[in-house]
């Protein structure tokens, strides 16, 4: 993508986040987006088929450093020197705090579900990881879905209990869902 392109495509970020900030996914439009992001429908529709695919881009631009397989320090947070399972969800939760002003208007209604699907795939690749060598009497199959969706109503929660930290919330995630031994 060229310099004009980036540009375009932050334009539509800002835009999208500035309104996700007004009011919740649903009711906002593309032709609100084209408007505050001061472009032409064309424009839009090059870089985005629909909104649904200005949503899942959007997820891609949060999640794609946390689920990377290299990790770079960052303004507000340092994990590139850990790998532990306890410390991945407290940088995922890092970054989700960085769009909390917009997260409960993503989260809320058909928006929410495309979401915690994307985001749901990339949970079940990290909690699969640190359950290889678990051993239980619970299928892991089980135990993989309920780290998964416990996390993500987690993230649910704390979107509508700003108060807390990342390491709080981690903390909370940890003490109410162990590995299995």
């Amino acid at each position: 993508m060229d310099r004009r392109q980036k540009k375009t495509r932050q334009a539509i970020f800002d835009a999208f986040t500035g309104l996700l900030k007004e009011e919740n996914y649903a009711k906002i439009t593309i032709q609100q987006i084209i408007d505050r992001a001061d472009i032409g429908r064309t424009t839009f529709y090059s870089h985005f088929e629909t909104k649904d695919d200005l949503l899942k881009a959007f997820c891609t631009d949060i999640f794609g450093h946390v689920f990377s397989k290299e990790l770079h320090k960052e303004k507000t947070h340092d994990f590139s020197c850990v790998n532990d399972i306890r410390s991945q969800t407290t940088h995922i939760l890092y970054h989700l705090q960085e769009h909390m002003e917009y997260l409960p208007g993503i989260l809320s209604g058909e928006s929410g579900e495309i979401f915690m699907g994307y985001f749901k795939k990339d949970l079940t690749r990290l909690f699969r990881n640190c359950l290889k060598n678990a051993s239980s009497d619970i299928p892991t199959d089980y135990t993989l879905n309920h780290m998964v969706c416990d996390f993500m109503e987690t993230i649910r929660w704390w979107a509508a209990h700003k108060k807390y930290s990342p390491e709080e919330i981690s903390s909370f995630f940890w003490e109410t869902t162990p590995l299995p031994k």
